[in-house]
């Protein structure tokens, strides 16, 4: 299967442009306010439990906003052990202390708790590479996928500000 890259963000919406008059664009109208949004991204990368911080193949480009962050278990983290996720070799600034209690076999999805600022705006000026480390143990593998709106902090009515 082929694949399609754009250089994004990409937008989608059949008014791109607000014309004033504060009405709704109909089906397949031009016209009207504004309605263009951003699309959804995703990156996704394979993860296994270590205490030495990793980094990942999943780079979020500066400026996006992180929805969701999501970790698909194969194996079972080890009973007394965390996973934190982040932008740094620190690997905390989105996800600390998730406890093996929640990362056995199957989907978790990750809270954002305190970190939200994080997550609303990943760098005003440079791309982030996400990070993973866990407090210790080996046993634990996993996906990691990242959901976001590339570049959607600094984008104001139809313009980069």
């Amino acid at each position: 299967m082929s694949s399609t890259v754009f250089t994004g963000p990409v937008l989608a919406g059949n008014v791109l442009n607000s014309d004033g008059s504060g009405a709704l664009a109909g089906v397949g109208g031009s016209s009207g306010t504004q309605n263009v949004g951003f699309v959804q991204m995703a990156q996704s990368a394979a993860i296994t439990q270590s205490s030495t911080a990793a980094a990942t193949s999943i780079v979020i480009p500066a400026q996006s906003q992180i929805l969701d962050i999501y970790v698909n278990v194969t194996t079972g983290w080890a009973a007394t052990t965390t996973l934190s996720i982040g932008t740094s070799a620190t690997s905390n600034e989105l996800a600390s202390g998730l406890t093996a209690a929640n990362l056995v076999q199957g989907q978790y999805r990750v809270p954002v708790t305190s970190l939200i600022a994080a997550w609303n705006n990943t760098s005003s000026t440079q791309d982030v590479q996400i990070w993973v480390k866990s407090s210790s143990g080996t046993a634990g593998v996993a996906v990691l996928t990242v959901t976001y709106l590339q570049g959607i902090n600094g984008f104001t009515n139809g313009q980069y500000t």
